[in-house]
Formats: structure tokens, C-alpha cells, sequence
């Protein structure tokens, strides 16, 4: 009996691991800004800025997951934080949703509480963006590569640390 149970032991565990899997995606630039702009609504002036917080945050794959020093994580497309946002294993956060929700291949509710996380405190959340994307010059020229006609700010994004939102300046 116990031999049986070892042998049935790993076959139940790849049944398991197999029924809980989650079909992730990873996105081509262009076909990812044009979702975004299309089905989900980005404004064109922002298209640039988010695809680049993509690319530098999960490398536009829904499937990452990555440690933060506080001893969150961070989860999905967006890369969207476990300390505030989102709850493990349970509905939560300002969210309101379980962090491994945004690792799917359906981005939805990752756009809904991305958006949300950008109205309350702009890019100022995403550490790729802050060191990668901040500088106007290194976004992505969408309407080159993807014949997108974005709307490029005449001026640079600056974070009003007094009251935590971006002015343009």
C-alpha cells in the first residue's frame, strides 16, 4: 500500500499542477499598444509611457512574478504590487482582487486597476517607468514602429511631491 502511494503521490501532484495552470501571454509591441489604445481606451497621450512601463516592468508578459524588497510581489503585465493593490490567494487591496488574477491571458481587470493605480498616483508606482521611461526621449515612437499617431507631450511629466500627481511642465 505504501508503495502505491508513493507511486500515485506524484501522478495526483501533476494532475494538480496541471488543472491549476494559467495560459499567460506575451504581447508584440504594436499589437499590444493598439489593444490598449483600441480596446481599452489609453489615451494617446500616455500610449508611449505605458508601453514602455511594460517593457521594463514584464517585458509585455502576463505571466511575471517578481519579489519586492518589502516582501511584496508584483504580478502581471502592469506588474501590480501585493502591498496595496491586490490580495494573494483572495479578493483585496484597492483593487479588490486576487493578485493572481492579472497572470492570465485575459488583461481586463490588469487595464481596470492599472488605470486605477495611474489616477490616484500617475507613474510614480512603477520603478521600470521612474528609471527607464521618465525621460520623454526614451519612449517608444509608436507611430514609427506601429503607425500609431501618438500625442507626444511638448513637456516633460513632473511629479508634485507635495500632493503625489504629475503636472506637465
Amino acid at each position: 500500500m505504501a508503495r502505491l502511494t508513493l507511486l500515485l503521490a506524484p501522478l495526483l501532484l501533476s494532475c494538480l499542477l496541471l488543472n491549476s495552470r494559467v495560459d499567460a501571454k506575451e504581447y508584440m509591441r504594436c499589437q499590444l499598444a493598439k489593444e490598449l489604445l483600441l480596446k481599452y481606451g489609453i489615451n494617446k497621450t500616455f500610449l508611449s509611457n505605458w508601453i514602455c512601463l511594460i517593457e521594463h516592468e514584464s517585458n509585455r508578459s502576463t505571466k511575471v512574478v517578481k519579489r519586492n524588497p518589502n516582501g511584496s510581489a508584483s504580478y502581471g503585465l502592469f506588474q501590480i504590487s501585493s502591498k496595496e493593490w491586490c490580495r494573494v490567494s483572495r479578493k483585496g487591496g484597492l483593487c479588490d482582487k486576487k493578485c493572481e488574477d492579472f497572470l492570465d491571458d485575459n488583461i481586463d481587470d490588469d487595464v481596470v486597476c492599472a488605470k486605477r493605480i495611474f489616477e490616484r498616483d500617475g507613474f510614480k508606482n512603477w520603478p521600470g517607468w521612474s528609471a527607464s521611461c521618465r525621460n520623454t526621449q526614451n519612449l517608444p515612437n509608436l507611430g514609427l514602429a506601429c503607425n500609431i499617431q501618438t500625442v507626444r507631450p511638448t513637456r516633460s511629466l513632473r511629479l508634485n511631491q507635495k500632493s503625489n500627481y504629475y503636472i506637465i511642465v
